[in-house]
């Protein structure tokens, strides 16, 4: 991953990928991976191993081809 992929996915696409793990909630597992990520990225000399770059791109690439999911509103 270059850095300005790395760039553009913590900016732009990490802040979903972190958002739509704790809504669904069931994995722990994958709710600490992208928390760990998101603390991780803060500092500037921080790069993701090969392990971790395989998993964000999967994540990302799910990111980017499922649906938007639909807001349920509080009053109809």
């Amino acid at each position: 991953m270059t850095d300005r992929e790395l760039d553009e996915v913590l900016t732009h696409l990490w802040p979903i990928v972190l958002r739509r793990a704790m809504a669904d909630g069931s994995d722990e597992w994958l709710k600490g991976f992208v928390k760990s990520i998101a603390r991780h990225s803060k500092r500037a000399t921080w790069r993701p191993t090969r392990k971790q770059e395989q998993i964000m791109r999967r994540l990302v690439s799910e990111v980017r081809t499922s649906p938007v999911p639909e807001l349920d509103l509080i009053e109809r």
